[in-house]
């Protein structure tokens, strides 16, 4: 039996659970947390750079909140998965840049259908982004984890520490926002070398 001061890394061989890990990093093995990082780290960016819309911001917020669950994951009481946890802290930090550097406005409540997000060309997914650093911080990061990441509006709940009714709130006043915003793309005006259907009929007509 090893003594109780040992620290017991994880095997290499026999890849460990989260919740295995973040023991394994408190009991003082140094490989556990980067582990953990590797496994999470691109949610974790992608939950980052929605949020915040600027790579360089997204960057600084994901390093933070690693930084932070680094130094706290001894207080990990295990009442959620180690993944929520993850990014209930990215989040956060997402949510705390986005409040110092603006106001957040307010939107009418709507009941509104999720809003999928167009996967065309770049010029549209730039458009969609700029749409979404346009929603008051809240909403912003429910939809992105509902929307976008594909959370159940209860695993959203969990990760923003908030009540289900308050995520589809969020959701559905940011969802009427970017309706508002990207309605262009559901319906948009002909160029000036696509003939619109009332010329062409008066063309066909006049033949």
């Amino acid at each position: 039996m090893p003594a109780p001061d040992r620290v017991q890394a994880v095997d290499p061989q026999r890849p460990a659970d989260d919740a295995a890990l973040l023991r394994a990093h408190v009991a003082g093995d140094r490989d556990a947390f980067a582990e953990l990082v590797r496994r999470h780290r691109d949610r974790l960016w992608a939950v980052a750079l929605r949020t915040l819309g600027d790579r360089e911001e997204a960057a600084d917020a994901v390093q933070e909140a690693l930084i932070s669950a680094y130094r706290s994951a001894h207080r990990f009481r295990g009442d959620s998965a180690v993944t929520t946890w993850l990014h209930r802290i990215v989040v956060n930090a997402c949510l705390d840049r986005v409040r110092r550097r603006s106001a957040r406005p307010t939107v009418p409540l709507a009941d509104t259908e999720p809003l999928p997000v167009p996967a065309v060309d770049s010029d549209t997914a730039l458009d969609v982004r700029a749409a979404l650093a346009r929603l008051p911080a809240d909403q912003r990061a429910a939809l992105v984890l509902v929307d976008v990441q594909g959370y159940s509006v209860a695993e959203a709940a969990t990760i923003l520490e908030i009540a289900e009714g308050t995520v589809k709130s969020r959701c559905s006043r940011g969802r009427a926002r970017l309706a508002a915003l990207l309605g262009y793309l559901r319906n948009p005006v002909p160029g000036p070398d696509v003939p619109s259907q009332t010329a062409t009929t008066g063309e066909e007509g006049r033949r």
